[in-house]
């Protein structure tokens, strides 16, 4: 079966034409758009007219490719910024009259399952378990414990690198103020997300999403952004600290001129490379430094929602 996953987050909107045989993914086309649906939203409550505008417009490019490559099930999610807007039914009308599909608004427990299906098919048989899928999104981060295939625990919380960037890191680049405020945000999240998952517990680390996968770029110092060299590469914790630093306190001219950064992305990495650092060193210090490295995985939450638009019994799937 052909089906088509689209998945639109606080920062990007992403498609994944794919075939599916015995539950494995065949990627047949698979991009990205930077469209920063959230931009504001954390601010305002509501949906910017211009980021819906840059939405639809990567959506009608979307819809194009769907029909030229006769998908036959087509499963649309999105995630943060939309669960939060006070006109998020302009977004789901705008999707409908284009795609013919009217976009689900998952729940945070659902974006999790979806992310850890995706991203734990990165990982071998064999490796230490329970295993801790983030999720470092533009506008949430997915905590996702798992165990043999399942999700065992899960919390998403309301922080990414959009709502960071947009609350604090105002300066370029920003001063210890800010950057102490940001990093009291995280702490203050991750104690939350400890109340209900275990984090003591993880003995693997897979993260997702463009924050951690340009933290790798980073970190492998690549020519250009290779998602073959991305994709399951496992580096010290201390290694990821010391390049997400390094990103964080960079111009943003300099970030800029990196051959691996998207320019979407320019803005708002530096906040995500401290995400992904304070979440890695705080797992580090509760698990007495068992957890010493983490995996990065190319596949997420899109490949989740791309797997389930094969069921016929998942909703929002036409």
């Amino acid at each position: 079966m052909r089906v088509g996953a689209i998945d639109c987050g606080t920062n990007s909107i992403r498609l994944l034409i794919a075939d599916v045989d015995d539950g494995r993914l065949t990627d047949v086309v698979r991009m990205m758009r930077v469209v920063r649906l959230g931009q504001g939203v954390d601010a305002t409550g509501r949906l910017a007219a211009e980021s819906l505008e840059r939405t639809f417009a990567a959506a009608e490019e979307y819809g194009a490719l769907l029909e030229e490559h006769g998908v036959g099930r087509l499963r649309f999610a999105a995630t943060s910024a939309t669960r939060d807007a006070e006109n998020r039914q302009d977004f789901v009308d705008g999707i409908v009259a284009r795609l013919g599909v009217e976009p689900e608004v998952i729940t945070g427990d659902e974006e999790a399952a979806l992310s850890f299906a995706g991203a734990a098919s990165v990982l071998e048989a064999g490796r230490a378990e329970p295993v801790l899928v983030i999720d470092l999104g533009g506008g949430s981060t997915e905590f996702v414990l798992g165990a043999g295939g399942g999700v065992t625990a899960a919390a998403s919380v309301d922080v990414g690198c959009v709502r960071l960037t947009e609350r604090h890191l105002h300066d370029d680049p920003p001063t210890s103020e800010q950057i102490g405020a940001a990093v009291a945000d995280v702490d203050a999240v991750i104690d939350e997300v400890a109340k209900t998952v275990p984090l003591d517990s993880a003995a693997t680390v897979v993260g997702v999403a463009g924050s951690v996968t340009t933290v790798t770029a980073h970190a492998l110092g690549l020519d250009s952004y290779d998602r073959n060299a991305i994709h399951a590469a496992e580096l010290d914790i201390d290694r990821i600290a010391g390049v997400a630093s390094g990103l964080l306190n960079m111009p943003r001219s300099e970030r800029a001129d990196l051959p691996y950064m998207h320019p979407g992305r320019v803005d708002v990495i530096g906040s995500g490379a401290l995400i992904w650092e304070r979440i890695l060193r705080r797992l580090q210090a509760m698990t007495d430094g068992q957890v010493r490295t983490a995996i990065a995985s190319e596949h997420d939450i899109l490949d989740g929602i791309a797997l389930s638009a094969a069921d016929a019994t998942s909703n929002g799937a036409a």
